[in-house]
């Protein structure tokens, strides 16, 4: 098939604008797999999360650990911060001792806070591990196109409980981001398997 040259030439400036080249090719085309951003993730190394809180666990040596910000926040909230992965695992505690109320309440909230993400979620599936220190946690695994893709909480019901929520601060798709999910995933389990209430 002849190749065909299409020229423009602006006729105010005497200068040749766009040169396009159209060819008929031989063959079906075929479309690229679908491709992914490369994320290199580093390997998992843990550290002991400082004092002053009534509540230690181990966290990712590659995270920060801040104080809650936020106008709601309570004392010992605080965020496990991955700046170089822009995700987030939101902490709450309180003090439930003496506060049966409270404790329905959280519970609810809790509760709460995973189903309002059923609109997006595709699934939601709810397990619970046990800890090697007895502890156990309900774990909520969400997927689709949800702003949090992993929660959980647990609770001793008479003094302690404890929630999480992983979040990501970029508006990258979830698919996407399925390799940092699981990758932080592994941190939050290793968080709740040394979970320990002061």
């Amino acid at each position: 098939m002849p190749a065909f040259r299409f020229f423009c030439v602006l006729p105010a400036l005497g200068l040749l604008a766009t040169a396009c080249t159209s060819s008929g090719s031989e063959g079906d085309y075929t479309p690229k797999p679908k491709g992914y951003n490369r994320i290199d993730l580093p390997p998992h190394a843990y550290q002991q999360l400082a004092p002053g809180h009534p509540y230690t666990f181990q966290y990712s040596r590659h995270a920060r650990v801040l104080r809650d910000s936020s106008y709601l926040a309570q004392p010992h909230w605080i965020n496990v911060y991955y700046p170089k992965l822009q995700a987030n695992v939101q902490i709450t505690y309180a003090n439930i001792a003496g506060k049966p109320q409270l404790y329905t309440k959280l519970l609810e909230d809790a509760r709460k806070l995973t189903s309002k993400h059923e609109i997006k979620a595709t699934a939601i599936d709810e397990n619970i591990l046990k800890t090697p220190n007895g502890m156990r946690v309900a774990v909520f695994e969400l997927q689709g196109e949800v702003p949090s893709q992993f929660q959980f909480y647990t609770t001793d019901s008479t003094k302690h409980f404890f929630r999480g929520a992983l979040y990501f601060r970029t508006a990258t798709a979830n698919d996407s981001l399925a390799p940092v999910i699981d990758y932080v995933k592994k941190d939050i389990v290793q968080l709740l398997n040394t979970l320990k209430y002061q």
